[in-house]
């Protein structure tokens, strides 16, 4: 009996599937059409998802108006460096967390990981001010600090996953050997836990890529990334429906094509010791 209806729960549970991911997706779909439409169908009432009048002159239009090459490699900075900052803050203390706990090492990591509940608006004036102070407004290093900062506690955790299905006898191998603890991340523990590495990279680059509320209080021109290239395509007279999905189909594009050839690799990392 059991045989008998695998083959129907198997079609159930893809057809459960495709219906959760369409219905993720048909909001990047609907901008994405509307990308395509004159602003009259894009305001359309009521609303059409596929028009006649499809065009391109929308991206003409945010093309010229806007250095989006410029909002490119801002994000492209921002998003690399404070991943990459983040992940040298975090291996070490994942691994101290991981192999050399401490009495209150479970507190502490809550207590990271609560600091993500807080409403961000929380803490940004203080931060406004002493990034003003600082003379860290609108520069490449006080954005990558600030996006570190706000994602070090998922990367100190998703290490500390990783590394906790990692045989410590080996490690204490590594030392017996004569392995400094530089040697012994560098050489023993980064290697064997490169999957996990990885996906943690991949993650927090998308987070970082497409956080907006930081990047558009902390920055106006100068290291402004692609989250405020969007925000500038909204004026005073309104939205315009068609040139605002045009500039966001522009800023999401490169990180959905990043996802879509990496998804393997993120997948493995994310699953990276959940079987024995």
């Amino acid at each position: 009996m059991a045989r008998a209806t695998s083959p129907r729960r198997k079609a159930l549970t893809t057809l459960a599937a495709w219906s959760v991911a369409l219905v993720i997706f048909f909001p990047v779909l609907w901008m994405i059409l509307t990308s395509f439409k004159t602003e009259p169908s894009a305001v359309a009432m009521p609303p059409q998802l596929f028009t006649a009048d499809w065009t391109l002159e929308n991206y003409a239009e945010v093309w010229q108006r806007s250095d989006y090459p410029r909002f490119f490699w801002n994000s492209v900075v921002l998003s690399l460096g404070s991943t990459l900052l983040g992940l040298a803050v975090a291996i070490p203390a994942a691994w101290a967390m991981a192999f050399v706990p401490g009495k209150r090492t479970k507190d502490l990591l809550m207590w990271m990981l609560s600091t993500k509940m807080m409403p961000a608006v929380a803490v940004m004036i203080p931060l406004y001010l002493v990034f003003l102070k600082l003379k860290l407004i609108d520069t490449h290093i006080g954005l990558v600090l600030a996006l570190m900062l706000m994602n070090l506690p998922i990367i100190v955790w998703m290490l500390y996953t990783y590394f906790k299905e990692i045989p410590s006898e080996i490690l204490e191998a590594a030392r017996m050997d004569g392995a400094g603890v530089f040697k012994e991340i560098a050489y023993v523990l980064t290697p064997m836990a490169l999957p996990g590495i990885a996906s943690t990279l991949l993650l927090n680059v998308i987070l970082a890529w497409n956080e907006a509320f930081w990047t558009i209080i902390l920055t106006t021109t100068k290291a402004a990334p692609l989250s405020a290239f969007i925000a500038s395509f909204s004026a005073p007279q309104g939205l315009f429906y068609a040139k605002l999905s045009a500039a966001s189909t522009m800023a999401i594009a490169p990180i959905l094509i990043l996802g879509w050839f990496s998804q393997k690799q993120l997948v493995r990392g994310l699953t990276f010791g959940a079987v024995k």
